[in-house]
């Protein structure tokens, strides 16, 4: 065999059974997003690379993007997050719009990572957020979302839970312990690592980075209150809003989730997969002040949460949750019995198109059973042949794939038969 060139390593090809997969996952996206009044919008693929530079992190920008000079001189990047292209076009029509905005997005992405099981260097990822709202119920709408995704797709809350935590709580939390406010955010990073270490080397740590031992008790009793929320106003509200959304069942409430310490400033939360083997997160997100100060919009506070689709599509095939999906999209084959008949069955398939049906048409004259064979194998349900005889009579021959059984039908008769077929599967 002559070498074929591979894909471009950290990327996916998506045969036609991968791309059935993406797509049916876009549509349980579009339908969740739908159905609480979210919009669809999308930005370019390639940004200039200063709006990264104004908005994201220096490992972002410097090692883990693509970025190239374009021909004019431009340095032009793969976007590997959405949020900078968000606030880029909420500020470019800020006067324009109408507030409180509910976008969702579902694209490609593209960030130079260490290849790893759940993590591919292009991914597609689902962007969620409510601009202009700051409050509680704003925050509770979008986990809300994230739960009502989870359960779209069949994963109870014993296989995916969401855990929710309060940025501004956790200030408060350290303050109460007597930890300084120019420490708040080297605390912030220490619980952030502590599911990362060994808990003796935790508690070393954290005495390393001046916590008294008095501290890191009143700490760790912090990290392991499940019920903590309780003296956040803010928490308080959220799972009350919660409850009468009728996503109580999948949250819980961990201040061990901190996520994007210098981002998030409000709500921050987290979807796991909690009964697989993979134990991944499958998205997560927060409350974020002053989208579009570094992009030169007026202040906007904003929520939301992103979902990349490769540790959920790992997550539901381990589970066994992803359906049958048809590869094709037409259920109907007319076959071509002679070149003297083709353009019989041409006129017969574009009838059936004409009624709404997706209709294939052999592509060339060929013995039967091979064309049988064809429909078959693309997951066919009927099949219609129309011979010399058939032509002569008015007639054509409609062959159920599922029953494996045939009938001689008026040609007139046609569209309801093969619609019978087809809801009948």
């Amino acid at each position: 065999m002559k070498n074929i060139i591979p894909p471009v390593k950290g990327t996916r090809d998506f045969y036609p059974e991968q791309m059935a997969v993406r797509t049916w996952l876009y549509g349980i996206v579009r339908h969740v997003s739908e159905s609480f009044g979210y919009q669809e919008w999308e930005a370019p693929i390639l940004e200039s690379l200063d709006l990264y530079a104004a908005k994201s992190g220096e490992e972002l920008v410097k090692k883990q993007s693509y970025v190239f000079t374009d021909r004019g001189g431009d340095e032009i990047t793969l976007r590997p997050e959405l949020t900078p292209s968000l606030a880029r076009m909420i500020a470019q029509k800020q006067a324009e719009l109408a507030f409180p905005a509910r976008w969702w997005s579902f694209g490609p992405f593209w960030r130079y990572e260490k290849m790893q099981k759940g993590r591919s260097r292009e991914f597609f990822q689902w962007n969620i957020d409510m601009l202009g709202v700051n409050s509680p119920e704003a925050d509770a709408e979008l986990v809300a979302i994230a739960a009502s995704f989870l359960k779209a797709v069949g994963l109870t809350p014993a296989q995916a839970r969401i855990y929710v935590n309060n940025r501004r709580f956790m200030d408060a939390e350290f303050e109460r312990l007597a930890i300084p406010n120019d420490q708040k955010v080297t605390v912030s990073s220490l619980v952030d690592r502590r599911e990362k270490m060994e808990s003796a080397a935790w508690e070393a740590y954290a005495l390393e980075i001046g916590l008294t031992a008095a501290q890191l008790d009143g700490l760790k009793n912090l990290l392991a209150d499940g019920q903590a929320w309780r003296r956040s106003e803010e928490l308080v509200r959220l799972f009350a809003a919660l409850e009468a959304l009728g996503a109580a069942q999948y949250v819980e409430f961990d201040p061990n989730i901190m996520r994007g310490l210098l981002y998030y400033t409000g709500t921050v939360f987290e979807a796991f997969d909690v009964s697989g083997s993979l134990r991944s997160a499958i998205l997560g997100g927060g409350r974020y002040d002053n989208l579009l100060r570094d992009v030169g919009g007026e202040p906007l506070s904003g929520v939301g949460f992103a979902m990349g689709d490769v540790v959920i599509g790992l997550v539901l095939q381990e589970l066994g949750l992803i359906p049958p999906l048809a590869t094709t999209p037409a259920a109907v084959l007319v076959t071509v019995f002679s070149p003297e008949l083709q353009a019989e069955s041409l006129k017969l398939a574009a009838q059936l198109r004409v009624a709404g049906l997706n209709v294939t048409c052999y592509p060339e004259a060929a013995k039967l059973p091979k064309q049988f064979k064809f429909a078959d194998r693309m997951g066919m349900q009927a099949v219609l042949v129309l011979g010399p005889d058939e032509v002569a009579q008015g007639r054509l021959t409609l062959k159920n794939l599922s029953s494996s059984t045939q009938v001689v039908i008026e040609r007139s008769d046609v569209i309801e038969a093969v619609k019978r077929i087809l809801e009948s599967h």
